[in-house]
This record gives C-alpha cells, sequence and structure tokens, in this order.
C-alpha cells in the first residue's frame, strides 16, 4: 500500500498555522514581536512659527562691466580674420592704456562664419563673403573712467568696434551682505513676535533659518554701435546709478508651552 507522508505532514503543518492565527485573532499570548528596522518618525517640520524677513542694502556700484569686440568682413576667411585681428590688437592696447588690467579683459565670444544670400533663380545658397567676430568683457574698476575709456576703444576700433552693453556690478560686497543679513534677521523676529503676541503664545528660539541673496537687474544698454569719435567730441557719459543689494531668510520660532 503507498504511503502519502509527505501529504501528511503538510496538512499537519497547516494546522499548526491555522491554529497560530486563530490564537492572535481571539487575544491568545504572543510571543515577542521582533521591532522593525524601519522606523516612521512624524516630522515637526509644520509646528512652529514661520515668517520670511527681508533686508536691503542700496549701494553705489563701483565696477563697470563693458562687453565689447569687433567685427570684420572680407572676401576669404583670411581677410576678415586679419582684418579683425588687428581691430582687436588696437582696442585691448586701447583698454590696457586706459589702466584696465589685462586680468580684467575676458575673452566671451569668438566666431568666423559665411555671409550668405539665397539665390532665387538657382535655388541654391551663395556665399558673398566672410565674416569674423570677436568679443571680450571688460572690467573697469575706475567707473569714473569708463566713458573715456570707451571713446577710446572706439577711436582705437574704428569702423568695426561694436560695444554691445554695459553693466554695474560691486567689486566686494561681503560688507553689505553682512549689514543686509542683520537687517533680515532683525524683521524676521520682529514679525514673529507680533505673531506670536497676537495669536497668545510664547516664542521659542529659531529651529530653522534659511538665506537667499537677491541681486536686482542692473541697468543694461545694449546694442550700442560706436564710431571712431572726433578729437575735441565731449566724453561719453556714463553714470552707474544705485543698485539694492537683498537678502531674505526664512525662519522657523519654536512655539513653547
Amino acid at each position: 500500500m503507498r504511503k502519502n507522508w509527505p501529504l501528511l505532514g503538510g496538512l499537519a503543518g497547516l494546522l499548526v498555522l491555522a491554529t497560530a492565527l486563530i490564537g492572535c485573532g481571539t487575544g491568545g499570548v504572543q510571543g515577542p514581536v521582533a521591532s522593525s528596522p524601519l522606523q516612521v518618525k512624524l516630522s515637526s517640520q509644520q509646528e512652529g512659527i514661520w515668517v520670511n524677513g527681508e533686508g536691503k542694502v542700496t549701494v553705489k556700484p563701483d565696477v563697470a562691466n563693458i562687453s565689447l569686440g569687433v567685427e570684420a568682413r572680407g572676401n576669404t576667411v583670411s581677410e576678415a580674420q586679419a582684418q579683425a585681428a588687428s581691430a582687436m590688437d588696437k582696442v585691448m592696447n586701447a583698454l590696457t592704456k586706459n589702466g584696465v588690467a589685462k586680468k580684467d579683459i575676458q575673452t566671451q565670444y569668438f566666431n568666423i562664419s559665411p555671409i550668405i544670400r539665397w539665390d532665387e533663380r538657382n535655388q541654391r545658397e551663395v556665399v558673398l563673403g566672410y565674416r569674423v567676430s570677436n568679443t571680450v568683457n571688460a572690467k573697469i574698476r575706475d567707473i569714473d573712467k569708463a566713458g573715456a575709456t570707451i571713446d577710446a576703444v572706439a577711436g582705437a576700433g574704428g569702423d568695426l568696434i561694436r560695444v554691445n552693453n554695459i553693466y554695474f556690478s560691486i567689486d566686494d560686497p561681503t560688507a553689505y551682505h553682512k549689514e543686509a543679513r542683520d537687517k533680515a534677521i532683525a524683521d524676521a523676529a520682529n514679525k514673529a513676535g507680533q505673531l506670536a503676541s497676537l495669536t497668545g503664545v510664547k516664542l521659542g528660539k529659531a529651529t530653522y533659518i534659511s538665506e537667499n541673496l537677491y541681486f536686482p537687474p542692473t541697468p543694461i544698454y545694449r546694442g550700442a554701435m560706436l564710431e571712431a569719435a572726433p578729437g575735441q567730441a565731449p566724453t561719453t557719459p556714463v553714470s552707474p546709478g544705485e543698485t539694492e543689494v537683498t537678502l531674505t531668510v526664512q525662519v522657523v520660532y519654536a512655539i513653547l508651552n
């Protein structure tokens, strides 16, 4: 007679498992349960008083940044490149002679491209010549000399000169950042104190602080094309005006019981 021992063993195991489950469901005695390594910790980020503070400092820029260069055209690449190289060399000399350090002159863009016209009759592109563009950014640390420097490079570059834009910045804004930060933190503390007073709670210490620094756009003059200036022409006026250093903070204060 064939014996089904494996089948009987399996049935016995199922009966034991069923009994254990019934015992758990009816309040039976349970053995110790191992703790899970995945612990769920409730976040406290929604607790407390959240405020934003802002600090602004009005500053007069002390650096003028000018994007300028030359653009030359020729029947061949070598012809256009030779003209651009000669003009750019004169422009660089004009910059250094007017007090712009070599470390403050940085190449931004260099391009050689064909000048193309569409031929309707033959339905194809025709190369008329070549264009070479070379652009640098010059940092003028003495703003009072910015106008004279522009005039100098205009005279040096002649008809090939291109002045793309000018914007103003602060050479070392560290002190202004500190002043704006002090104002932003004070602003946040005042707001949090007012909220605590209005709601009848006691304000605790700051539990979270985040900072964001913002420079508003400075006036930028674009697309200027300057020709060689006559010897007796007045100096190009350049006015840096004022700009604001703005710093914002987000602070979370605890609420004391």
